[in-house]
């Protein structure tokens, strides 16, 4: 039974399995209630525009647009999205890229049911949450100029030739997830624009002429 105040999540993931069992725990608790599911990416993205979920449990690998390219769809969109990326992965690539596109907590799927709803309840509150060991791990990266592989994607498409519609045409991505890359990139690379971006990821070897 659902009522004003439950805490409504949207899970997108790509396994049914997986799914059915994160809605069976979800609806079983009294201040939460699952607004719906998806399987993929672009999935997840309309999902959220017809529910507008106060959380969305998104896992980081998805068919297509992966999670955390939905994520920064959405959250282009819904800036007050809050999204809790729920993978297997603890790489940390993964980890601040999905940080870095505003998700607002960063758990494991082998995390207890227990602490997992603990984490819904405190994201709805407004608060972040990172495990500890992988807070550790963001804070040995900090500041690392490292591009992910996404954004290595996008600077050969720039080198290319590609304009910014046409990138998200060949990744399968929107345009404004291209946008958000392209920025990263400007400011990784401290250059001026993203043809400029290019000049220097050749430079440092990054890209090939």
């Amino acid at each position: 039974m659902t009522n004003a105040n439950c805490i409504r999540v949207l899970s997108v993931d790509d396994h049914p399995v997986f799914r059915a069992g994160v809605g069976t725990i979800i609806n079983y608790q009294a201040d939460m209630s699952l607004a719906g599911t998806a399987s993929n990416g672009r999935e997840g993205i309309e999902a959220f525009r017809a529910l507008r979920p106060d959380i969305t449990l998104m896992d980081l690998r998805l068919p297509g647009t992966d999670g955390t390219d939905a994520l920064i769809a959405i959250r282009g969109e819904f800036p007050q999205a809050r999204i809790v990326m729920l993978t297997t992965s603890d790489a940390d690539g993964d980890i601040q890229r999905a940080m870095r596109a505003g998700a607002s907590a960063y758990i494991l799927k082998s995390m207890p049911k227990d602490e997992l709803l603990g984490v819904i309840r405190s994201v709805h509150a407004g608060r972040r949450h990172v495990p500890p060991d992988v807070a550790a791990r963001l804070a040995e990266h900090m500041g690392d100029d490292d591009l992910t592989a996404r954004e290595l994607e996008v600077l050969r498409l720039i080198r290319d030739g590609y304009r910014n519609k046409q990138i998200a045409d060949q990744l399968s991505i929107a345009e404004t997830t291209v946008n958000f890359h392209i920025k990263n990139l400007v400011d990784k690379l401290g250059a001026n624009d993203r043809t400029h971006a290019v000049t220097i990821a050749i430079r440092r070897g990054f890209l090939q002429v």
